[in-house]
C-alpha cells in the first residue's frame, strides 16, 4: 500500500493595508516563509503538487518557501484554495493524479484550518492535533499520511504539525 502525503499550508504572516487579494507579506511573514521550506525539507518532503491560492500572500509564502526545498513542483495557482471552504480543499485533494505522492496545498484559514480537523482520522499525533484546533496561527503546516488513493481521500493520519520560525 503506497502511503501519501497531505501538507497544509497557511500563509506567512500578511500585511494589514491593501485589498484582500493583494496583500503582500508583512517583513514577519518574508522571515517565516523561508522557514516553512527549511523546516519540510528537514522532514524530507518535497511536494510533487504545490496547489497555492492566488492570492498574493499565499503566492510569496510558496516562493519563499520552495526555494528552500531544491527542486519541487511548480506552484498551481487555484481559485478554489482562495475561496477558502473545505469543501473546495477536497476537491483540490481529490483531483490529485494518482502517480503523485505528496500534495501541498497553500492557503488561508480559516478553510485550512477546518479541513486538518476534519480531515483527521484521530490515530495520530494527538498533542498535534490539540494546537492545532486550538489555533492553527500563521505559516502553520500539518502533514497527514493518507491510505487512501487521492480520488476517495476523505482521512489521514496527523504526522506533525508544526509552526516553523526563523
Amino acid at each position: 500500500m503506497t502511503t501519501r502525503r497531505l501538507v497544509l499550508v497557511r500563509h506567512a504572516k500578511a500585511a494589514q493595508e491593501g485589498a484582500d487579494r493583494d496583500r503582500r507579506l508583512a517583513r514577519r511573514g518574508t522571515t517565516e516563509a523561508p522557514a516553512i521550506g527549511r523546516w519540510l525539507a528537514e522532514q524530507q518532503i518535497a511536494p510533487d503538487r504545490a496547489v497555492v491560492s492566488p492570492a498574493r500572500r499565499a503566492r510569496e509564502t510558496w516562493t519563499l518557501a520552495a526555494a528552500e526545498l531544491g527542486p519541487t513542483a511548480e506552484p498551481e495557482l487555484d481559485e478554489r484554495v482562495y475561496r477558502n471552504t473545505v469543501e473546495d480543499l477536497l476537491a483540490v485533494i481529490r483531483e490529485t493524479p494518482a502517480a503523485l505522492s505528496t500534495l501541498a496545498i497553500i492557503g488561508h484559514n480559516p478553510a485550512i484550518q477546518d479541513l486538518a480537523i476534519a480531515f483527521d482520522d484521530r490515530d495520530g499525533d494527538a498533542d498535534g492535533r490539540r494546537q492545532l484546533v486550538e489555533k492553527y496561527p500563521t505559516s502553520a503546516v500539518a502533514v497527514f499520511a493518507v491510505a487512501d488513493p487521492w480520488a476517495a481521500a476523505s482521512t489521514g493520519t496527523l504526522v506533525s504539525f508544526a509552526v516553523p520560525r526563523s
